[in-house]
């Protein structure tokens, strides 16, 4: 298995914005109603927009390799949330997002069945498509004190 290592860490401090380092960049994640001129994207947005940038990167690729000439991509993804159990509430529905939706609208003259296949390929390569539908283990691992 051919296995890359990912890695973010998010701190906060003061109960105001939640900032993410990534390799490239920080992230700024919001909802905190408290200080409403930190907002910026919520969580929930940034897996949508991951999960868009993944499809765009990959749908570029595909379409180089299946010599579909793209002039534009548009990716757009609707998602279902269930905030319910987030908020507390006693509920059987389990929290996040109960559908989502994406809509992909190429500009290119590749014909239907060109684009059907394109889009099977995008399906199968991507790994955050299969992180969606597919269970991946989580361990959550609590560490009761640190210093920043």
């Amino acid at each position: 298995m051919n296995t890359t290592s990912i890695n973010v860490l998010g701190y906060t401090g003061n109960n105001k914005q939640f900032v993410v380092k990534t390799l490239n960049t920080d992230l700024r994640i919001s909802e905190n109603e408290k200080f409403p001129e930190l907002q910026g994207p919520n969580p929930y947005e940034y897996i949508l927009a991951g999960f868009a940038g993944c499809i765009n990167s990959l749908g570029q690729l595909v379409a180089g390799e299946q010599g579909i000439e793209l002039n534009s991509l548009q990716v757009e993804i609707t998602g279902n949330f269930n905030a319910a159990k987030y908020e507390g509430k006693n509920t059987k529905e389990r929290a996040g997002f109960s559908k989502l939706e994406i809509t992909l609208k190429p500009s290119t003259k590749a014909s239907l069945t060109a684009l059907q296949r394109w889009v099977k390929e995008i399906q199968a390569r991507s790994p955050v498509y299969d992180n969606l539908v597919n269970t991946t283990p989580v361990d959550l691992i609590l560490y009761k004190e640190y210093h920043y």
